[in-house]
């Protein structure tokens, strides 16, 4: 399953210039973990990184400037670091799978001189088979909506033209070189596996359009992987409702349809379906079922059986915490995951002693199974941190300018120390150890 190794984020909100794990630039550093957390005190800029990897997807989804005003963002002027005039960027390292060359995808966006926003830049570049040093080969790359693509898996070695394409300088110059001399008629064997495009409608990320089509494999795979994306708006509120009944397979962002996947479940997956109840009964005491039932006007209920009770409970009557430790494990128990799952303060409304099991939980079903999801988490519980190591924690903090910065925890020799000598991380990070000195 493909695996995010880095991330950099330009521009956006608090978050004028940070880096996640490894770039194809960086390659001395280490890559994200399969379960990455980040840390944080109110107002750091937790939410913001978190909306960063959703306002991403509702780019793909509904195009930059629909994403810009999708979940109250308020408009590209309010999205953009205060005080900036430049573009906000977005580089995704990522590899397809364990045994793929890494593949880079580049996001610029700005706005035009009507103040809507619309994709300045958009590149997709991987190293060639063998190639460990220098820079990768664009097979992608838009510039202001015109610019070329590179057809199938593989790149014909580098050419002068190939070369004159990635060296650093002026980006609209060599794409459009390249685009007039293929309009021009000339045949030559690179020219013969390359299209010079223009997009309709720069407002659209180039992805969307040309993932779609059979003969870009590499960019489908990319658009296949942020379509996957699971960002984790649940609410338990949200979980109450009374959808009409029909199974469906997958959980949504908001978990409205909570009783569908437990329908589901039951018929397609019976034996994974009673783990979860297994594992529920172990950690919320009482619970002995949980199954579904349908009203008369085809409403779904989602229905709890306590122990010690004749009667059910339903979900409208259960806690948050109960119906947020059951969308978590039905979700973590998908058959066919999603490749990312990005989960926002998952310890609201838990009982505290829950969360290191939670956290327990989110680990093995990264790390442990044969396509495991990548997950990632925001937090800023102690009890939560308790149950991580400094490997896969990050800690964020507002800089002097009053921007985020952000450094891996495992990176402080001291606190690596200390979690060596068996002192908990979360206790570290509770007496303020982890604050940057």
């Amino acid at each position: 399953m493909a695996k995010i190794e880095g991330v950099n984020i330009k521009n956006y909100g608090v978050l004028k210039d940070i880096t996640l794990g490894k770039l194809w630039n960086t390659q001395r550093n280490r890559p994200l973990t399969p379960m990455t957390v980040v840390i944080g005190k109110n107002g750091t800029g937790k939410s913001t990184l978190f909306d960063a990897f959703g306002f991403l997807a509702d780019c793909l989804k509904l195009g930059v400037e629909e994403a810009c005003d999708a979940r109250g963002r308020g408009g590209f002027d309010r999205i953009r670091s205060q005080g900036c005039g430049e573009p906000i960027e977005f580089q995704i390292y990522y590899k397809q799978d364990s045994r793929s060359r890494p593949i880079t995808y580049e996001l610029a966006i700005d706005a035009d001189n009507t103040g809507r926003p619309y994709v300045t830049q958009e590149r997709l570049r991987q190293r060639r088979s063998g190639q460990r040093y220098g820079r990768p080969f664009s097979f992608l790359w838009l510039v202001e909506g015109e610019g070329v693509v590179w057809r199938g898996q593989e790149l014909n070695p580098q050419s002068d033209d190939e070369s004159a394409g990635d060296d650093g300088g002026e980006a609209g110059t060599a794409v459009r070189r390249l685009i007039r001399r293929l309009l021009s008629g000339t045949r030559t064997e690179e020219s013969r596996e390359t299209e010079a495009i223009e997009l309709q409608d720069k407002r659209r990320l180039g992805i969307a359009t040309l993932g779609a089509l059979k003969q870009h494999p590499r960019i489908s795979a990319f658009r296949e992987f942020i379509e996957g994306w699971h960002l984790n708006y649940f609410t338990p509120d949200a979980a109450r409702g009374l959808p009409l009944a029909g199974p469906q397979r997958h959980l949504n962002d908001h978990g409205d349809n909570l009783g569908n996947v437990v329908q589901f479940m039951e018929r397609e997956h019976p034996e994974r379906f009673k783990r979860i109840l297994e594992r529920i009964a172990g950690e919320i005491p009482g619970i002995e079922s949980i199954d579904t039932e349908i009203s008369s006007d085809r409403r779904l209920l989602l229905r709890f059986n306590d122990r010690g009770f004749q009667d059910p409970f339903y979900a409208q009557q259960m806690s948050d915490g109960t119906l947020k430790i059951f969308a978590y494990l039905l979700l973590l128990e998908d058959p066919s995951p999603p490749p990312f799952i990005c989960i926002e303060e998952p310890e609201n409304g838990l009982y505290h002693k829950l969360l290191e099991i939670l956290a327990a939980e989110f680990r093995s079903n990264a790390t442990e199974k044969r396509n495991s999801p990548q997950i990632f988490v925001t937090t800023h519980q102690p009890y939560f941190v308790d149950a991580l190591s400094p490997a896969e924690t990050w800690i964020l903090e507002k800089g002097p300018d009053g921007f985020s910065m952000i450094r891996r925890a495992s990176d402080d020799t001291i606190v690596k120390a200390m979690v060596e000598e068996e002192l908990p991380l979360g206790g570290l990070w509770y007496s303020n150890f982890l604050d940057a000195r």
